[in-house]
């Protein structure tokens, strides 16, 4: 059973990125792979042993709350560690980043990923498409937010930004370290780009999983691949 932890909703779902665990379960069904979505509140204690785990977008306080969660332990890092995949989206991306800063003051974040994250001058919102180097077709999403992410040396940027903003510097969006993933599209990112589900569970089980007919999302990323430049 391959399980998929969804973290601290409650806090980090602002911007609807608890869809990106049931596209994930969806498209793991749809090659016969048993997967369960466990959702965890920013009480609870977070499990240890989740193939996948996924951070969602969300305000200042509430991405303070669930930052502060996940230092109690550690258990996000360990996790990491072993290999565990993450998809942290937006002010996820932040809390496991190196630093960010808020308007009083400079928060050390998870330092999952080698980025740090300042504040901008103007709020980045809007459309965004970006080019990736692990698929043939662009990635689309929405950004909002108004931070700008520095990558450090230990990451590579997820994707090059087509249009849009990204982590507004240098043209990039994101950031890859091993199997984590940050990024700031919304949309859910997953819904609107099925492949990179299906890179999240290859990575998660360590094999490659055979291609699926998925009428409606196939038509998209043809649409994608045509009308995108």
């Amino acid at each position: 059973m391959l399980e998929i932890i969804r973290i601290h909703n409650e806090l980090l779902g602002t911007y609807g990125d608890r869809g990106n665990a049931d596209v994930l379960k969806f498209r793991a069904g749809l090659r016969g792979i048993k997967a369960k979505v466990t959702d965890i509140s920013y009480i609870d204690a977070l499990p240890k042993e989740g193939d996948i785990y996924l951070l969602g977008g969300a305000e200042d306080a509430a991405q303070m709350l669930s930052l502060t969660a996940l230092k109690k332990g550690m258990t996000l890092n360990k996790a990491a560690d072993k290999g565990a995949v993450l998809l942290a989206i937006c002010a996820g991306f932040q809390i496991v980043g190196s630093s960010y800063v808020t308007r009083d003051e400079q928060v050390a974040g998870l330092g999952l990923l080698d980025v740090s994250t300042n504040p901008g001058d103007k709020r980045l919102v809007g459309d965004i498409a970006i080019e990736s180097e692990f698929f043939d077709v662009p990635l689309t999403g929405f950004e909002n937010h108004s931070g700008v992410t520095t990558l450090g040396t230990d990451v590579m940027p997820f994707g090059t930004v087509l249009s849009g903003n990204g982590n507004g510097i240098n043209g990039v969006d994101g950031a890859i370290s091993g199997n984590v993933f940050g990024t700031y599209l919304h949309g859910p990112i997953l819904a609107r780009n099925p492949e990179f589900a299906d890179l999240l569970l290859e990575r998660a089980m360590g094999i490659q999983i055979p291609h699926v007919t998925d009428e409606i999302a196939d038509h998209y990323a043809k649409w994608r691949r045509t009308v995108i430049k």
